[in-house]
């Protein structure tokens, strides 16, 4: 009896030791505790030493989180703030006496991991992995539990609605990689690629739980059930059924791991902090891994390579960068357009069969009862199509464009994949190019022919030479004493055109197609190898040039003719003749942004709109950070944004700004930037301009394709008159559906997201705006999108 007293005793003695591991009190960190990056230990440890808050390694650099401790390495199962910032050695983690939890970096920026008030006397790092803020009457007050999770969910942790969980890059960075797993709205839990919108088509898992119920949550159970539930306690459903051992030395973990596969995780801890792990159960099974959309890039597919998987290239197709064989692949020869090289495409290629191989449907054309020779004869037929999957069981043939996305090799899938691939591997010669294909090894029979060759044309080509050379002294004597030196157009890689020829090919700028501050556009014709249609041009004329203009304006030149970008203009060519400066561009086809927003009969569809957005934040984040010499725009805007023959948006008018005169136009009515368009900053004549000068402009430019209307529209009710404040005002109303037309199809969670954006683009504050990197990160989904502040109204006209 004794001996049962005595059990009963150490049992209820272990419970109690159990509950005041998870007290606030059982690991007090007082008002005024520190941490640094360089001090050890640089962590608070929970009671037992399971888990840790506090600054982990990342590299070269530190991030704020909680880890589960282990003796040969640590697993992180939550990081504070932004997973992608940089936090560098002497930056210093401080429970501030105003009850708040505050990063301090070492050039001595504040940023704010926790707050709860006065109310926070004290702080702890629980058993469970919470780490918490509580009050005088031990009350948690603020929980790391209740803000977004990162990859992991902890038993107790919930994954509420609109939450995600973001996997890794690495086992060992833990910034955000290439895939989330999202709990919808409609109670569906779905993992999608990261770079993908939310979309059913694009997810690559689901608990098919659409349609369930309201306000379903991502739960885990002590005993490792993983389950949806909803706030009143029924389970939707099960994802594991638990009834796992529950212990003190037993932990679970539900992860997103880097591979884009959710686990559920059974931690024992062993003597000495070794911890024995294995995966209880995943959402997908190891031969399923190349299912995961994202997995390798664009052009390229997965395969199964034993345990491990592939990023493969089709035939015809190289790696972007071989050591990032997962960064996809593309065509092994010049011209992604075979349209531009040949009408007959069947000449000159031939079908490259993969088995058991396909792509993401997003097919152009389908042919239906099919023989797989009709389907290759189709693809070789077709200019547009790269590639054919024929499903063999359903005689079906699907012709592809470029990118292709979401390849995979799938063992049991009936589709095969038809590759047309380019038989010598090289685009044809072309009448505008030369390509010169000399061997290393030359016949000693080559060489001898060579010199006998060579030895009895040289008399005629000395006398021809010596004619031609008159002839041209006389013809280009006047043209070569103004135009630009030739070092300068072979360092530019652009053409140098006379005035004459440029007033040739214009007809004498008959016919304009735009003008703006920087001057006037005229469309104009070169005629190239005899062809009498010629190509088309758009040819400025630059007006009011600064003064001592022309170093200036060929070192710009210079700038100008090395940027190289998808969504940029490309500039062909240019002219300094005298006092004439003139600049040749490509045709753009579709005209301006702006008439396609502002003036079309049909206003392009909210995807169209969203895309162009991104691309026009692809080329400012180039000119910004990616070309040799950095560019601000100073004058971003629909008007200088070009639609090609494709659709895609491409910037007009960069690397112009030092060539004006402050004053040229009336639509400038500071230094540089248009009406409405500018940033506060210029209005400051104590406050330095950058980039973020264009991030502003972008952002009242990103509201108006948003909305598909002037930033200022008088003939609108006095409160919707300026579009910055009335989309704020929507925006802080919950009534951001306003802002769009009813026949746009619209999700209400894209559209509060690139609102916010535009808002965010627009601060007054110049140091809050976020980088063209940030914008873009945030538009593709890869980090969270933060609210932003109210903006002022000060400079909107």
């Amino acid at each position: 009896m004794a001996a049962k007293l005595f059990f009963i005793l150490l049992l209820l003695i272990d419970v109690f030791s159990m509950s005041n591991a998870q007290s606030p009190q059982s690991n007090n960190i007082t008002k005024g505790s520190t941490l640094y990056t360089n001090s050890i230990p640089n962590f608070w440890p929970s009671s037992s030493g399971r888990f840790a808050f506090g600054f982990y390694p990342n590299g070269n650099s530190f991030k704020v989180g909680i880890w589960l401790v282990g003796r040969s390495n640590n697993t992180v199962v939550w990081t504070a703030g932004s997973r992608d910032a940089v936090i560098s050695s002497g930056a210093s983690l401080v429970f501030a006496m105003e009850g708040t939890l505050i990063l301090r970096t070492s050039n001595g920026a504040v940023q704010l991991i926790a707050e709860a008030g006065q109310r926070a006397v004290g702080a702890a790092m629980l058993e469970s992995g919470n780490f918490v803020l509580y009050d005088p009457n031990y009350e948690i007050v603020w929980a790391s539990f209740d803000e977004d999770p990162t990859d992991t969910l902890l038993v107790g942790q919930k994954l509420a609605r609109n939450a995600t969980l973001h996997s890794s890059i690495s086992e060992t960075n833990q910034s955000v990689g290439n895939f989330i797993l999202r709990m919808q709205v409609d109670a569906n839990l779905i993992a999608f690629p990261a770079r993908s919108t939310l979309e059913g088509k694009y997810g690559y898992w689901s608990s098919y739980t659409s349609g369930a119920g309201k306000n379903i949550t991502l739960n885990l159970d002590p005993d490792g059930r993983l389950y949806l539930g909803n706030s009143t306690g029924f389970t939707v459903k099960n994802l594991t059924e638990g009834g796992f051992s529950v212990n003190s030395t037993t932990l679970y973990r539900a992860t997103l791991d880097v591979d884009g596969i959710f686990r559920l995780y059974q931690h024992q801890i062993l003597t000495k902090g070794n911890l024995n792990s294995k995966v209880l159960w995943e959402a997908m099974n190891e031969e399923d891994r190349c299912l995961v959309k994202g997995t390798c890039g664009v052009n390229s597919y997965c395969s199964l390579n034993g345990s491990d998987i592939a990023c493969l290239c089709p035939p015809g197709f190289v790696y972007f960068d071989p050591m990032k064989p997962q960064d996809g692949c593309k065509l092994n020869y010049g011209s992604e357009n075979a349209c531009n090289e040949s009408t007959n495409t069947k000449k000159g290629y031939t079908i490259s069969t993969l088995e058991s191989t396909f792509w993401e449907r997003g097919e152009y054309d389908v042919i239906n009862s099919a023989t797989e020779e009709a389907c290759s004869e189709a693809c070789l037929e077709d200019c547009n199509c790269v590639v054919a999957q024929y499903e063999v069981r359903g005689q079906t043939c699907f012709k592809h464009k470029l990118p292709l996305t979401y390849g995979k090799r799938y063992i049991t899938s009936n589709t095969k994949a038809l590759v047309k691939v380019r038989a010598d591997g090289w685009p044809p010669i072309r009448d505008d190019r030369i390509i010169y294909n000399m061997s290393k090894k030359i016949g000693k029979e080559f060489v001898i022919v060579g010199v006998v060759l060579i030895a009895s044309s040289f008399i005629v080509f000395m006398l021809t030479g010596y004619l031609v050379y008159t002839h041209q002294i006389w013809s280009y004597k006047i043209i070569s004493r103004r135009a630009s030196s030739p070092d300068v157009v072979g360092e530019i890689n652009l053409r140098s055109f006379s005035y004459q020829q440029l007033v040739s090919a214009t007809d004498n700028f008959k016919d304009e197609i735009g003008r703006g501050g920087s001057g006037r556009v005229y469309k104009g014709s070169l005629v190239v190898n005899n062809n009498n249609g010629g190509k088309e041009i758009a040819v400025k004329r630059l007006i009011k040039m600064v003064e001592d203009g022309e170093n200036e304006f060929l070192n710009e030149m210079r700038i100008i003719g090395r940027t190289h970008h998808k969504n940029l203009v490309n500039l062909v060519g240019f002219c300094s003749e005298g006092s004439n400066r003139l600049l040749v561009y490509e045709f753009m086809k579709n005209g301006s942004l702006e008439n396609l927003l502002f003036k079309a009969r049909k206003r392009p569809s909210w995807s169209e709109r969203m895309r162009i957005a991104l691309e026009i934040a692809k080329g400012i984040h180039y000119l910004h950070e990616e070309c040799e010499t950095r560019i601000i725009h100073c004058d971003i805007k629909p008007h200088n944004i070009l639609m090609d023959e494709c659709g895609t948006a491409k910037i007009s008018d960069f690397g112009l700004s030092k060539l004006l005169k402050p004053d040229q136009t009336r639509t400038y009515t500071v230094a540089r930037g248009t009406r409405g368009y500018a940033a506060p900053e210029w209005y400051n004549n104590n406050t330095p301009i950058t980039v973020k000068a264009d991030v502003y402009s972008y952002g009242v430019m990103l509201l108006e394709i948003i909305c598909c209307r002037k930033k200022m529209d008088e003939s609108l009710r006095d409160e919707e008159i300026i579009l910055m404040d009335w989309a704020y005002h929507c925006y802080e109303a919950g009534k951001i559906q306003k802002l769009v037309h009813q026949e746009d199809e619209v999700q209400m969670e894209e559209l509060e997201k690139m609102v916010k954006i535009g808002l965010l683009c627009v601060e007054t504050e110049l140091t809050s705006r976020p980088k063209m990197k940030e914008v873009i990160l945030m538009m593709e989904g890869i980090i969270l999108t933060p609210s932003p502040a109210s903006p002022y109204s000060n400079v909107r006209t």
